[in-house]
């Protein structure tokens, strides 16, 4: 899921470089934080939220040949 959610981001933002994917797996979910640089907070959230909530949604999908439950938080 890492990996997923690091390609999405790096094609979103103009400063690839500053996008740091954490991955941190408790009993019933796997978290995975996103952080990015200030400048591109806008870009990862997109309007009413709607390119988080399709990150979300794919990441979701490819969690669930796993069945795991998948957090995607984007922090600052």
């Amino acid at each position: 899921m890492k990996e997923l959610v690091e390609v999405i981001a790096m094609s979103l933002v103009d400063h690839p470089d500053e996008v740091v994917v954490t991955e941190s797996e408790t009993d019933k979910a796997i978290v995975v934080e996103l952080k990015v640089a200030t400048e591109d907070m806008g870009k990862i959230i997109g309007k009413q939220g709607r390119i988080a909530k399709a990150i979300r949604t794919v990441v979701k999908a490819a969690a669930s040949k796993d069945d795991k439950k998948v957090i995607v938080e984007i922090e600052q």
